[in-house]
């Protein structure tokens, strides 16, 4: 996301398909290349697979996986190209991770382990979060200067 002429985007089809459909038809409109990142399951998770639009919401929810969308047109009218979809964290990811066997050693081990290490855990997902929130905020320190340096670097590249 930081090249001014590639279209990114997070997306799970099960958690948000209007999400989702947004991302791929701006993708395919984008004049350049285009990344789609996409959350999958798999029977190895350990989830039952007649339900799987229920662990990707899960996985959105707990902020383990973020949806969002970076879109460089939206630079020309001084807009920010980075859009946050994901709300924000409503489970934890304790309980995410309880839904899938792929966990377990972490979830029954050693009790007290287990508690620093989801803390921890829990720690790093609400930085993360909050760190694309600060992304797809207008008022991030700067963020005028590094729109006015994007397009000065497109109108030298011309």
């Amino acid at each position: 996301m930081t090249y001014e002429n590639v279209y990114v985007a997070s997306v799970a089809i099960g958690a948000n398909q209007e999400q989702a459909l947004k991302a791929f038809n701006e993708a395919e409109s984008f004049n350049g290349p285009s990344i789609i990142i996409a959350y999958a399951h798999s029977q190895s998770h350990g989830i039952n697979m007649k339900t799987p639009s229920k662990y990707h919401k899960a996985a959105v929810e707990s902020g383990q996986w973020i949806l969002y969308r970076n879109d460089p047109r939206l630079i020309n009218n001084g807009g920010n190209p980075f859009q946050l979809d994901s709300e924000k964290p409503r489970i934890n990811m304790n309980t995410y991770m309880k839904m899938q066997h792929r966990f377990d050693m972490i979830t029954t081990k050693n009790q007290s382990i287990t508690k620093d290490f989801l803390r921890n855990l829990q720690a790093q997902v609400d930085k993360r979060y909050n760190k694309y929130l600060n992304l797809a905020s207008d008022n991030l320190p700067n963020r005028a200067i590094w729109i006015e340096n994007l397009k000065t670097y497109k109108q030298v590249k011309q």
